[in-house]
């Protein structure tokens, strides 16, 4: 087996336990190397640092799945790794619709499988690991008997990799517009065209947790999507929601969600960019028991971190003026590059300015699907706060 040497300058993050080698990382690379092969890392002194594999374009060079000299990386090691998975979130949380693998974090790296009732949707977004996509999906195949598979590699990374943008079915065709549900709230996925693989699946246990606070509320979901929190809402007892996007198709989606549980008196939807209308907002005296702030990622960068602030600083500061004093503020951030600490300050900064006192409630990250590894800080990425606005 080929295999690469590590600089000797510095302890690299792979032998800390981090699954990616970078580029400016390696020394040499020893016996002939192909992209998408299985390699060897070993630090500088020869010592085993793990086996994974390779792709010399890619800025991350290797990607780790096992710390295990002797262990062979075939058919039957995906089997015993998404095996595991699946038993993980079978133990710790209700699997209707969930992600099944997570990457990194489910030490497959690069690969992604969510569940939507028994339909399934894969992402391979790496080389190495869309070398074995055919075998993962027999896998997958035996372990869930799945009503269809469909696969969502329309995702920008893999150009990085030197891959195709491409979607489509991995089974025979189906209806890609599939219904399932959530914490009792059911809903419309599009497997096809929604966004990432057609729902946000790491807000699960999130949305859950607004029960209390939304009760006999009026409440305003900010960045909506296709109404996911504006629903939730409305079953936990609101007395009325409104929720607000910029996407058309996404209002368009969110009304049938509504009608699918028969909030349509509750549950109100409209076309707006929440950073123009909440000024007026605020300016006409508007006001809400709880507004919900789950934007896009506002950064995928380090170098777009200092906007970023200034974003959802701007975005919060305009949410905590409507807030009726002594109502809830609910604020997210899903880009990791926003760490906890700045996104809180930034927060803090907004209430300065708002002249408001925040009182926290609770301080969460992504849903149990989408585990953190401890050595890999990119899997840490959402954020999620329930403040009281006083």
């Amino acid at each position: 087996m080929a295999k690469i040497i590590l600089k000797d300058n510095r302890i690299s993050k792979a032998e800390l336990g981090h699954p990616w080698v970078y580029r400016n990382e390696i020394q040499k690379y020893e016996g002939a190397i192909k992209p998408g092969d299985i390699i060897s890392v070993y630090n500088s002194r020869g010592k085993f640092i793990g086996k994974g594999y390779i792709n010399p374009q890619s800025k991350i060079t290797v990607r780790i799945l096992t710390r295990d000299e002797n262990e062979e990386i075939n058919e039957d090691f995906f089997r015993r790794k998404i095996t595991a998975a699946w038993e993980y979130r079978k133990k710790l949380i209700e699997t209707t619709c969930c992600r099944v693998v997570f990457g990194e974090a489910d030490f497959i790296p690069a690969l992604i499988v969510d569940k939507y009732s028994d339909y399934l949707v894969v992402q391979t977004l790496s080389l190495g690991i869309d070398i074995w996509k055919d075998t993962i999906v027999k896998i997958l195949k035996e372990i869930f008997n799945p009503k269809g598979i469909y696969e969502r590699n329309d995702v920008k990374v893999r150009e990085l990799e030197g891959l195709p943008l491409q979607k489509g079915f991995l089974t025979e065709p189906f209806n890609a517009i599939i219904e399932t549900q959530e914490n009792g709230v059911k809903f419309y996925v599009d497997l096809e065209n929604g966004q990432k693989t057609g729902y946000f699946l790491d807000q699960k246990e999130n949305r859950a947790s607004i029960k209390n606070i939304v009760k006999n509320a009026d409440v305003l979901d900010c960045f909506c999507h296709t109404g996911s929190f504006s629903l939730h809402a409305a079953h936990y007892g609101a007395k009325s929601v409104l929720g607000i996007d910029i996407s058309e198709t996404a209002i368009e989606m969110a009304r049938k969600n509504s009608a699918l549980n028969g909030f349509e008196s509750i549950c109100s939807f409209e076309k707006a960019n929440a950073f123009d209308i909440l000024r007026p907002w605020a300016d006409e005296g508007k006001q809400f028991d709880v507004v919900i702030l789950d934007p896009p990622a506002f950064t995928k960068s380090h170098q777009a971190v200092e906007g970023a602030s200034r974003g959802y600083k701007e975005i919060n500061l305009r949410a905590m003026k409507i807030v009726k004093p002594g109502g809830f503020l609910v604020t997210c951030s899903c880009s990791h590059f926003m760490l906890p600490d700045l996104f809180t300050q930034v927060i803090a900064d907004a209430a300065h300015d708002a002249g408001k006192t925040l009182r926290q409630v609770e301080f969460r990250t992504q849903s149990k699907d989408h585990p953190v590894l401890i050595n890999s800080e990119e899997s840490l990425y959402l954020k999620f706060i329930i403040y009281q606005v006083i």
